[in-house]
């Protein structure tokens, strides 16, 4: 691989990069607050791709570089080793390929994210009925604070269903730090008017808090439940991680 061939793969990194962070298709792979770096990053990729190559044709039109092609011994010249390459696959696993976000199969077999004792005092929520929640910020409110701030409200979660330790469904969401390498799900347990549908199928339900918590099998950390009265299926959104 010449630096010719060098600058095609970072044109088609940066390029990937690129189109991933311009698009939706960055959220199955980062936090939304990651996207101004994205984009940097990418320009980068392609401003260093282009003028690698404009080095690259300067010093191919020298007359007296004809022969710095020549094979070092070592199974390759100037040009690298073909290895390089490989380096296309993951430009071309995002610029054609569009995976899938983690779901209910992450949600089966990781721990719930509900780990840490956070011993603070929970604000009332807005007077709004029904109190719209991420599932994070209920599962907090419902084993931390006893649900002291939940009772007696109409809310509303939204996430995808997943298989639950006892066979019920759960609803689930990813929680990331980061990136997808450090999703952890939030589970909540679900009773009364359980929807029958597969997993991944992503739902807004309304209901209330109920005091019912079970312990998650895989890290023993606290699941709560809640009480659904009504539900409506969704599309996934644009934006699937906590």
């Amino acid at each position: 691989m010449n630096r010719g061939s060098q600058a095609v793969v970072l044109v088609l990194l940066g390029g990937a990069i690129l189109r991933a962070s311009l698009t939706d298709l960055y959220l199955r792979y980062v936090k939304q607050g990651l996207r101004p770096f994205l984009i940097a990053a990418g320009v980068v990729l392609v401003v260093a791709a282009v003028v690698a190559l404009v080095q690259e044709l300067r010093h191919l039109n020298r007359p007296d570089d004809a022969g710095d092609g020549a094979d070092d011994g070592h199974g390759h010249g100037r040009s690298g080793p073909a290895v390089g390459w490989l380096l296309l696959l993951p430009a071309l696993a995002l610029l054609f390929l569009v995976p899938p976000a983690l779901g209910a199969d992450t949600a089966s077999r990781a721990g719930s994210a509900l780990t840490e004792d956070r011993d603070v005092a929970y604000p009332p929520l807005p007077p709004r009925e029904p109190a719209e929640l991420t599932l994070l910020e209920y599962g907090y409110r419902a084993v931390y604070d006893d649900g002291r701030t939940l009772r007696g409200r109409q809310l509303q979660l939204t996430g995808f269903l997943a298989p639950g330790p006892d066979g019920r469904p759960m609803l689930a969401r990813i929680v990331l730090s980061c990136c997808a390498a450090d999703g952890v799900p939030i589970k909540v347990g679900l009773r009364g008017e359980v929807p029958a549908l597969p997993a991944d199928t992503w739902i807004r339900a309304t209901g209330r808090w109920i005091p019912h918590t079970v312990k998650d099998p895989v890290n023993d950390a606290d699941v709560p439940s809640f009480q659904v009265d009504t539900w409506e299926r969704i599309a996934a959104p644009a934006e699937p991680y906590e």
